[in-house]
């Protein structure tokens, strides 16, 4: 049996190749997950809106939230080499999603050191959208990655 992860990460380059919208893409949080940071990673910040709550949009339109995320991501000098979305946990509209990132800063991880982190994705019209993200402790990362190696 193939994890999670791989199935949502097949069906969303697949349904990136026929023109998906977030309407069209499989749902679950996981792939939900994977469309926002492949966006972020590719600069699709329009996109990678299409995928977030109310919330986490702070009141603002696509336009402004995109040209904010844009500016920060531009004066931090992020880079984001890679990422691996593992299987989370839902509990009727809220989900829980690890992901382990490869990136790149100009503030807070400046070394490109890997980065464990935990998304919550919540339901908002009828669809998974992400809400939150946190770095983990080291403390917490076995609970979230248990075959981590041990630094």
């Amino acid at each position: 049996m193939r994890p999670r992860w791989i199935v949502g990460l097949a069906a969303l380059v697949i349904a990136g190749s026929l023109g998906a919208t977030p309407d069209t893409l499989p749902d679950s949080p996981e792939t939900v997950l994977t469309a926002y940071l492949a966006a972020i990673k590719a600069g699709e910040y329009g996109d990678a809106y299409e995928h977030i709550s109310e919330a986490m949009r702070q009141g603002k339109d696509k336009e402004a939230w995109v040209a904010q995320t844009k500016s920060f991501m531009s004066f931090a000098d992020v880079k984001i080499f890679d990422f691996k979305v593992y299987p989370g946990k839902a509990a009727g509209d809220k989900a829980q999603v690890p992901n382990l990132l490869e990136s790149q800063d100009r503030f807070v991880n400046a070394l490109g050191l890997s980065e464990y982190e935990l998304y919550t994705l919540v339901r908002e019209g009828g669809r998974w959208r992400v809400d939150s993200q946190l770095l983990l402790e080291p403390a917490q990362v076995p609970t979230w990655f248990p075959d981590a190696k041990k630094e």
